[in-house]
C-alpha cells in the first residue's frame, strides 16, 4: 500500500478499536435504538455542511440510490443495531474480538461479487496468521453471553464484510461525503421512532453522554470518511483487515489505562496479528508473461523479418532475450 493507505489503515485500526468500549458504556443507560440514533444523527449533522459544499449530492442520490440504500442497510442500519444489542449481554472485548472475522468472510464473499482482489499465497497466509492471532486473543475471553447475542454479532460480521464490496463495485466514483451523509441520515430516521419510544426516564450520566458523543464524532463521522477513502486506496479486502488490528488496540488500551497484564500469550497474538496484517495487505505480484514456444509462433514475412503471431519481435532459440546482436 501507499504511505497514504498505511496512514488511513493505522487511523482506522485505532478509531474502530474503541467503539466496543463506548457502546458498552452507552448501552447500560440508553436503549440500543437510542444509541444507534444518537450516533447516526450526530454523524450526519457534522458531515452535512461539508457535503453540501460540494455540488451534486442530490444528483448522486438520484443516480445511485439503489446501491446507496443497500450500503446503508447492510453497513449501518442492520449491523449497528445487532452489535449494540448484543453488547447488552456480551463484553465489549468479546464483541470486538468476534468482529475480527470480517476479513475472512470478505474473502469468501468477494468470490460472489467477482472482486478484482487477487489472492496469492502470501495474502492467504497473512489472513490465516491474523485469524490465528485473533483466536489466541479470543479463546480466553469467550465467556458469557447467549446464543442470540453471538448470532447478532455474526450478522454484524456479514454486514461489515459485504458493504465494502458494494462500495467498491457500485459506488467507487461517488464522493465520500455524498455517500455517507445520506446513509447516516437515513439510519437516524429509521431509528428515531424507537429511540423516542425507549428514551431513558432520567438524563444519562456524563460518562454515557460522552460515550455517545465520541461514537458520533470520532467513531462515525471521522471514521467513515477515513474508511471509504481507505477502500478507494487499498481495495475492500485489504481495507477490512483493520478488524485484525482492532482486538490488539483493545488489549493495548486495557494494559495502558486499566493496568491489565501483558502476558506472553497476548504478545504472541500481537505478533501474529501485525504480521498477518502486513502480509494480507501486500500488493499481489504481477503475473509473469507466458512465453509461447518459438517454433509454434514462427511465421515469415515477405521482407524476411521474423515475428510472432501476436506481432511482437520474436526471440529465437539460443538468444539471450536482449536481442540477437
Amino acid at each position: 500500500m501507499t504511505a497514504r493507505g498505511w496512514f488511513l489503515f493505522s487511523l482506522m485500526g485505532v478509531v474502530w478499536g474503541v467503539p466496543y468500549l463506548l457502546i458498552k458504556v452507552a448501552v447500560d443507560e440508553v436503549s440500543p435504538s437510542g444509541v444507534v440514533f444518537a450516533r447516526c444523527a450526530l454523524g450526519a449533522l457534522l458531515l452535512l455542511p461539508f457535503a453540501l459544499r460540494r455540488p451534486g449530492m442530490a444528483n448522486t442520490v438520484r443516480t445511485h440510490w439503489k446501491p446507496m440504500l443497500a450500503f446503508a442497510v447492510i453497513e449501518i442500519v442492520g449491523p449497528w443495531y445487532t452489535l449494540t444489542d448484543a453488547e447488552r449481554h456480551l463484553s465489549s472485548s468479546t464483541a470486538g474480538l468476534l468482529i475480527a472475522g470480517v476479513p475472512i468472510v470478505g474473502v469468501l464473499l468477494s468470490r460472489f461479487f467477482s472482486a478484482t482482489e487477487s489472492l496469492g499465497p502470501r495474502r492467504v497466509t497473512g489472513l490465516a496468521l491474523g485469524l490465528g492471532g485473533v483466536g489466541v486473543l479470543t479463546l480466553p475471553h469467550l465467556t458469557g453471553g447467549d446464543a442470540l447475542s453471538l448470532a447478532e454479532v455474526l450478522v454484524t460480521v456479514v454486514g461489515y464484510a459485504t458493504a465494502p464490496l458494494i462500495a467498491d463495485r457500485h459506488l467507487k466514483g461517488v464522493p465520500t461525503l455524498h455517500l455517507i451523509t445520506p446513509c447516516l441520515a437515513l439510519a437516524a430516521l429509521v431509528y428515531a421512532p424507537a429511540a423516542v419510544a425507549s428514551r431513558p426516564v432520567a438524563l444519562p450520566s456524563a460518562g454515557a453522554l460522552t460515550a455517545l458523543a465520541a461514537l458520533g464524532v470520532v467513531c462515525t463521522a471521522v471514521a467513515f470518511v477515513a474508511f471509504l477513502e481507505l477502500i478507494k486506496e487499498a481495495g475492500p479486502i485489504r481495507a477490512s483487515v483493520i478488524t485484525y488490528v482492532n482486538p490488539a488496540i483493545a488489549v493495548a488500551a486495557g494494559a495502558v489505562f486499566l493496568d491489565e497484564p501483558l502476558s506472553a500469550t497476548v504478545l504472541a497474538a500481537f505478533a501474529l496479528i501485525l504480521t498477518g496484517s502486513v502480509l494480507a495487505t501486500a500488493a499481489a505480484p504481477k503475473p509473469r508473461s507466458r512465453r509461447v514456444p518459438w517454433a509454434a509462433r514462427q511465421t515469415s514475412r515477405a521482407d524476411g523479418r521474423v515475428e510472432s503471431l501476436a506481432g511482437l519481435p520474436e526471440e529465437r532459440p539460443g538468444s539471450t532475450g536482449q536481442g540477437d546482436g
